[in-house]
Order: structure tokens, then sequence, then C-alpha cells
């Protein structure tokens, strides 16, 4: 399966969802790849400081000069696929072949909107398939405070967006998803049993539910 992780918007978290998910499949057992379309190549780097580090298991990236759309296509496993919109050809071939999209959507109004023009560049690029890909929808670095409302405004938003499924999995804004990702170690395997570690395995599991 290829999953495409994006939005238009920097900053929305879409690399670390990436880097933490192809740790938790390739933990699981799952031969996974990851394809880094993105010229700030920060997915490419937390992985090479795993690398680096020699924790395993490794992870194996591409980038956009690897001819991803035919390494995609060979692949029987699971594909992870971090786009941005800082190169919108890479974003649109990798939607093309994109059997679901995964999109963080930080909690602010500038990011709804900035989603919404994210789905109409996959809903134009994939109006040709024959199966449309599935879209989900989930808030990312959410508030933790209980007083402020905008991750819950931010939901109600999203879900007046057409064909697509708002996860009700939402991740906090925590400093241990930024510490991990810096020393390229998945938040499950530098803070095991955090809630930082929780709510993530909750997204993964929520995405895959068939692998335990």
């Amino acid at each position: 399966m290829i999953t495409v992780v994006g939005n238009l918007k920097g900053g929305c978290g879409k690399s670390t969802i990436t880097f933490n998910l192809a740790v938790w499949l390739a933990r699981s057992g799952i031969d996974v790849i990851t394809f880094d379309l993105d010229p700030q190549a920060t997915l490419s780097d937390a992985i090479e400081v795993r690398k680096d580090e020699g924790i395993e298991p490794h992870l194996r990236v591409f980038r956009s000069e690897s001819d991803p759309a035919r390494i995609m296509a060979n692949h029987k496993g699971e594909a992870l696929v971090d786009v941005g919109a800082s190169n919108l050809w890479a974003m649109r071939q990798a939607i093309a072949q994109a059997d679901r999209i995964l999109s963080p959507v930080p909690p602010s109004q500038a990011d709804v909107w900035s989603t919404a023009r994210f789905l109409d560049i996959v809903k134009e690029t994939a109006a040709n398939k024959a199966k449309r890909p599935e879209i989900f929808l989930f808030v990312n670095r959410a508030d933790t405070h209980p007083m402020l409302k905008e991750s819950d405004e931010t939901e109600v938003a999203l879900e007046s967006l057409a064909g697509v499924k708002v996860l009700k999995t939402r991740i906090c804004q925590r400093t241990a998803y930024r510490r991990s990702f810096s020393e390229g170690r998945a938040v499950f395997e530098q803070s095991p049993g955090s809630k930082a570690s929780m709510e993530f395995l909750d997204l993964a599991t929520t995405l895959y539910p068939a692998i335990t």
C-alpha cells in the first residue's frame, strides 16, 4: 500500500509522522520503504542520524532523483511518501500512485484553508484513476491545555470537507516528538509508555488495524 503523507502548508509535522510510522511498521516486521520528496529533506536527515547511530531496524529512503514512480510500482510491501508544496511535480506524481492520503493538520484556520487547497490538488490529480485514494485527516500538534478550543474547532472544520475521513486520534504538541526525531528514534522508542508514545501508537493502529 502506498500512503502519501502531505499537505501544502509547511510545519504541519508530516516528516515526523512519516518517520514514526516507518519505524513502527519496520519494528512490526513489515517490509516498508520511504520516499522523501520534499527538498528540505527532513525525513532523510532523521533516517541518516538513525543509520549513523546504528539504531535498528534500519530504514530505506529514496529521494526525487531515484525514479520514485518505478520503485513504488515494483515494491510489494508498504510505502510511505513524504511530500511538500515546494515540489508540486513530485507531489502530483506521488498522489497519482497513492492508495491513500494522510494529511496532518495543525489547529489553525490557516491550516484548514491550506488543507482544503491540498484536497483540490488530490482530487484533480486522482480524477482519472479507476480507484481514487482514501483521504484521512487528523489534528496534529494539538493543544494540550483543556481551556484552548482551537483543536476542537479545527476538527469540526475538517469534518465539513467533502470526501474525507477525519480521524479522532490526535497527536499533541509535545517536546518528545521533536527530541526523538532529532535523535533518529521514534517517539515510542525514545519515550515508551509516555503520553506521546501512546497517542502515536493509537494513530498507527488506527491506520493499520491488521498489524498488532
